[in-house]
């Protein structure tokens, strides 16, 4: 008897294994679509708006603005330094933060 059933366990096990490979071959790949991509044009530092300037200094008054970036929906990219550590922080046209 226990042969009957190491026998059936085997044997299910194995066609388990061969459907999993048959199902495997048969997928077509599909076409991924790379996540748009929004384009940021870097900008001076004297170039970003007083709003979103007083907005920082309001939400991280130590931090330093290294860079900062503009798109085409005058949302800006600001890549700033407070003491050891760096963040990019985003905003729009009224100094409203931005989750990205």
């Amino acid at each position: 008897m226990k042969k009957v059933i190491l026998s059936a366990a085997i044997l299910l096990g194995g066609l388990s294994t061969i459907n999993a490979q048959a199902q495997e071959e048969n997928t077509t790949p599909t076409e991924q679509v790379a996540p748009a991509t929004e384009e940021y044009t870097e900008i001076k530092a004297e170039d970003v708006p007083t709003v979103v300037v007083e907005a920082l200094k309001k939400s991280y008054p130590d931090a330093v603005l290294s860079k900062a970036y503009v798109n085409e929906k005058k949302e800006y990219k600001l890549e700033i330094a407070v003491k050891d550590q760096t963040a990019t922080v985003f905003t729009d046209v009224d100094g409203n933060w931005l989750k990205k």
